[in-house]
């Protein structure tokens, strides 16, 4: 996972992503939001669980996020699992969206945050993992654990 970089806000990350799929492509997105969709984005009302990227009318779409309602707001409060478009370049479009119909490809949100006062979405071109793969990765995770608390022991 990379570091965020200065003057950058994480505000959520999709660690589900990361088990269950090999990220192979990463692309910065802006996204189409309603004003109370922002303020509540900026509470840490955002939530990734079985969202998803869809490819339709020559755009993308973030489909499944839910966006929570703005604590402060009133009836003109946006509804909460909308489907939203992301803003890219087009050729970025034409690309991503030409891979993700390849068999077994999809994209995948991976991270939301702030930039210059604006919301990002990092999303990435994933392949789906077999339950071997995530046996490893689990197995991967568990020993740099144990290594890294072999090695704090060590010192102390």
């Amino acid at each position: 996972m990379p570091k965020a970089d200065a003057g950058e806000r994480v505000i959520a990350t999709n660690r589900k992503a990361f088990f269950n799929y090999e990220i192979l492509d990463r692309v910065e997105a802006g996204i189409s939001l309603l004003g109370t969709e922002v303020k509540s984005i900026r509470e840490g009302g955002l939530n990734f669980r079985d969202s998803f990227v869809e490819f339709r009318g020559g755009e993308l779409f973030l489909v499944g996020c839910r966006i929570g309602p703005y604590s402060h707001g009133n009836l003109q409060n946006h509804s909460e699992d909308r489907d939203r478009k992301l803003l890219l370049h087009k050729k970025e479009v034409q690309k991503f969206g030409g891979r993700a119909t390849e068999k077994g490809l999809t994209i995948v949100p991976l991270r939301a945050y702030l930039k210059r006062g604006r919301v990002k979405v990092e999303i990435g071109l994933a392949r789906g993992k077999k339950a071997h793969d995530k046996r490893e990765t689990i197995k991967r995770r568990d020993l740099e654990r144990e290594t890294r608390q072999a090695v704090r022991d060590h010192r102390g």
